[in-house]
């Protein structure tokens, strides 16, 4: 009994840590205001574009993307490049002087 809940333990264990680690999915909703293949722009709202990449890849269902066709698009957020700058130093404070003997 207790090596089946180890056993359980560490699958589940090991399932969270599998899930913690994927990135996030969003998804938006409107019309197409622009699209070439290489991106895709979608007007959320009355004043929101977001505009995304597409390539190859991505699964379109449901019929052809063009202009002015509603469309729910499925993304995820990945860098793809990260620079690293140094922390600014902070400014040393001015030294005090020291009270002259007489």
């Amino acid at each position: 009994m207790k090596r089946i809940l180890m056993v359980v333990g560490l699958v589940l264990l090991i399932a969270s840590f599998a899930l913690a680690g994927a990135p996030k999915s969003y998804q938006v909703t409107g019309p197409v205001l622009e699209f070439d293949g290489d991106h895709i722009t979608v007007l959320k709202g009355k004043d929101e574009k977001h505009e995304i990449a597409f390539d190859k890849d991505v699964k379109v269902t449901g019929g052809e993307i063009k202009k002015g066709a509603k469309v729910t698009v499925m993304y995820k957020m990945v860098a793809v490049s990260v620079e690293v700058k140094e922390a600014a130093k902070p400014a040393k404070p001015a030294a005090k002087e020291a009270p002259k003997k007489k």
